[in-house]
């Protein structure tokens, strides 16, 4: 669903509609179709929602709805750059997400994989039916007990497959 403009940038498969500044957040790394999407873009690939109960010693039990694409969906569609050469070449790759805010957080790609951990990770544009048009998207783990994963206003992903040797 990632297009490219005809001056070659990588755009998402909606225009923003939404009045005043928007958030923006850069796909990069090794991918073959890198690019900057806003919420409204993010709104062009399937919605999904997930009810979510995070458990944290800090702030207490928190329950939200959140609706988004899946992680896994988005950053398919930037072009992971898995060598077809390798088996399982998926498996190496990690992925790095941030927040507006310094918080950071890193998954495998294989948890997201529906071929491996199939984890339902939400890059979610509202949170309790409230837009994200300009905080901007929310990284959402519904399979974690703790919120220490879910990352607000996330700024920047970075797929990163530099892992060549494990020794």
């Amino acid at each position: 669903m990632v297009a490219e403009t005809a001056a070659g940038t990588a755009v998402g498969p909606a225009v923003g509609t939404a009045v005043g500044p928007v958030a923006e957040l850069v796909l990069a790394g090794d991918l073959t179709r890198p690019a900057r999407l806003t919420v409204p873009d993010l709104r062009g690939w399937p919605q999904h929602q997930a009810e979510v109960t995070f458990e944290c010693a800090t702030s207490g039990v928190r329950h939200h709805r959140f609706t988004g694409p899946l992680l896994h969906e988005v950053l398919a569609d930037a072009g992971p750059g898995f060598d077809p050469a390798r088996r399982k070449d998926r498996l190496r790759f990690l992925i790095a997400v941030s927040g507006a805010d310094g918080h950071h957080a890193l998954l495998s790609w294989a948890e997201i994989d529906p071929d491996f951990g199939r984890a339902p990770v939400l890059l979610a544009v509202t949170i309790d039916d409230t837009p994200l048009d300009r905080a901007g998207p929310q990284l959402v783990l519904p399979q974690d007990r703790c919120g220490a994963r879910h990352i607000s206003g996330v700024s920047a992903i970075h797929v990163d497959g530099g892992y060549t040797s494990w020794a």
